[in-house]
């Protein structure tokens, strides 16, 4: 337990260094069930969900609070967060460390872990976070989803260099605008993850899933980078309108595809 905390902690470090968790911007949830084998009863107070979650019911969860901020959790993760349980009906939860009150996006989060569970994955982290790079593209129509360009964004990212490909395989999905924290951009955000490790919220940020929290942000981290070389490389073409960032060629993202056997699905 001990090390995923700290593993939490280094994340959120991470997080709040690269300017991506502004104020209490962001929040995780990270499934650590399998740390606990003696499970205790809870008889604590029990806290409404508002809506039921059968496959992951008395699970354990580590929950980023609600209004705490990535920088404070970096240093002590529960003074800004909680484990907690839920109940055997799945449709609320009890407190198993200290309470601190969780994000108000904790429903958005269960709702994803409650499908990785029905699937069967191996995934046991959800990560929201505000990367600079990604945002800003977000802000430009033609990488948003078109009839006429699908998968533009994610071809343009892993065009700019080969480790994008390589290690964000599924590209990235993508969420029109929603009101932050409504039930609309939760259920959009569950349809685009059942095929996608990383998924864009239109002119907000991402929502990413992985094995452990520090699987979910390198995915991130890594099309983030993308995003930076591909803006970069404008620069160039603001001075010579004629020169577009050029990108790799098809031929060379199919051979990065076929040296390194990459997957086209997410890995049960």
């Amino acid at each position: 337990m001990k090390s995923v905390l700290d593993s939490i902690a280094e994340v959120a470090g991470y997080i709040w260094q690269k300017g991506w968790g502004e104020r209490n911007g962001g929040n995780l949830t990270v499934n650590v069930t399998e740390y606990f084998v003696d499970k205790p009863t809870m008889t604590g107070e029990r806290h409404p969900l508002g809506a039921s979650f059968p496959y992951i019911a008395n699970q354990y969860f580590y929950v980023k609070g609600t209004q705490k901020r990535m920088r404070d959790m970096a240093r002590d993760p529960l003074s800004n967060g909680s484990i907690i349980k839920l109940s055997p009906e799945g449709d609320s939860f009890s407190y198993v460390t200290q309470p601190v009150a969780p994000t108000s996006e904790l429903p958005s989060h269960l709702m994803v872990q409650n499908y990785l569970q029905q699937t069967g994955s191996r995934y046991k982290a959800t990560l929201h976070t505000h990367p600079i790079e990604l945002v800003a593209l977000s802000h430009h129509r033609a990488f948003l989803e078109d009839a006429q360009r699908p998968n533009h964004l994610t071809k343009t990212l892993w065009s700019m260099i080969p480790e994008t490909l390589a290690f964000a395989p599924l590209g990235i999905g993508i969420v029109p605008y929603q009101v932050p924290g409504s039930v609309e951009l939760a259920k959009a955000t569950l349809e685009k993850i059942k095929d996608y490790d990383v998924v864009l919220w239109e002119k907000h940020g991402v929502f990413a899933v992985g094995q452990d929290i520090m699987d979910a942000f390198d995915q991130v981290d890594v099309l983030n980078k993308a995003a930076r070389i591909y803006l970069d490389a404008l620069t160039y073409t603001a001075a010579h309108p004629d020169s577009e960032p050029e990108g790799m060629t098809d031929k060379a993202m199919l051979d990065v595809q076929r040296i390194f056997k990459l997957p086209t699905q997410r890995p049960c």
